[in-house]
Formats: structure tokens, sequence, C-alpha cells
């Protein structure tokens, strides 16, 4: 008799258990922890892959202070996960530093200038937003400073940046740091609650989509 009553008790706790997990509440809220798109907007990576893009500017302390945060997320991610890095144009000034990411990326040189461009603006508050000031950068970093202007200006660096722009527009998001996941969701952090919280969010939409695409 004890043996069945021990038996309908763990039998009892199990469905409790159960239903408990079951009708919890997710761990962000869509409305709250982020926003889904009206409608998906097409993404560059392949079908079986997540993308994962941040919308910054170089002269944003927020984006640098999110820098850290990034650089330590990209360590363990997973993956399926493509990281793309997208310079958002919402001022006068921030032209020049979407051109300056896309000339480093087109010259091959934006791992060796990004995080020293940002400590440059940011920790070492160098005026670096007239032509002539980031080729003296660039030079500094080895960078040849007659091919960094010519890439400045160059049809490629132009196409990248008025795709890049579409994009931006299509997103509908209005300031930086964002965090846009596959092309469906986006966060930041006022939304997730602080920098750190931002990969948190971002994690468990990269589970949601990865279920979706594989």
């Amino acid at each position: 008799m004890t043996l069945r009553v021990n038996a309908i008790k763990s039998l009892v706790i199990f469905f409790w258990i159960f239903w408990a997990v079951a009708g919890a509440e997710p761990a962000f809220q869509e409305g709250t922890h982020y926003q889904k798109f009206p409608a998906p907007i097409p993404v560059t990576a392949a079908e079986d892959k997540v993308e994962v893009v941040e919308l910054f500017w170089y002269g944003c302390p927020h984006c640098y202070s999110l820098e850290p945060v990034i650089d330590e997320w990209l360590t363990g991610k997973p993956d399926n996960v493509e990281f793309v890095r997208i310079p958002a144009v919402f001022g006068r000034n921030w032209e020049i530093h979407a051109r300056t990411f896309y000339a480093a990326e087109a010259l091959g040189v934006e791992g060796k200038i990004h995080q020293p461009l940002m400590d440059a603006i940011h920790a070492q508050k160098r005026p670096l937003d007239t032509e002539q000031q980031l080729a003296e950068f660039f030079a500094e970093q080895g960078v040849d400073k007659d091919a960094f202007l010519k890439a400045l200006r160059s049809f490629d660096v132009e196409t990248r940046l008025q795709r890049s722009q579409q994009l931006v527009r299509r997103y509908r998001i209005t300031g930086v740091p964002a965090v846009v996941i596959n092309g469906a969701f986006w966060t930041n952090a006022s939304m997730a609650g602080s920098h750190e919280k931002i990969f948190e969010v971002v994690d468990y939409l990269v589970a949601q989509e990865s279920k979706t695409s594989g």
C-alpha cells in the first residue's frame, strides 16, 4: 500500500513539474526585451546560418562600451551564427565613418583598424572626422594613406554604403547600438536591460531561429 501511495505521489509531482515547465513564461518577451519586424527582412547568410547584425557608429560611446561584450560573445558564439557589422548613417558626420569602415573592409584591414579607431576616438579623444585626419590615422596603423583615400571614394565603397543604408532604412531602427537577429528580430540595451543582456536576448533568439532554419 505504501509503495502504491509513494508511486502516486511521485507521479503527481512529475506531472506538476512537467506542466509548470511547459507553462512557464519564456525567458524573454517580444515587445519587452526585443521587437519582431512586421515582415522578414532578407539576410546575406546561407540558409543553414543565423545572421546577427550589429548597427553601430564609430562616434557612439555606447557602441564603444558594447565592444568588449561583443568580443566576448564572439569567442563562444554558435558555429551556425554569422556576425556582421553595419555602420549606420543617422547624422551629418556619420557618413565619413561609414565610408571608413567599408574602405578598411575593401582594403582587407577592417580587423586591424576597427578597435584602434574606436580607442582613438573614445579613449584618446582624437578628432577623427575628416578624410585627412582619418588618412593620417590609417597611415599610423601601417595602411598607405593614398590607398585609403582612393578606397574611401571608390565605386566599391559607394556600392557597399548604399546597399547597407537601404537595409538600415528597411529595419526602421533609429538609434545605435542595435542588434538584428536573422532579419526577424531586433534588440538594444534599453529593451534588453543592459549591454550584457543584449547578447542573452540574442542567444535566446538565435536558438529560436536555429530551430526554424534547422
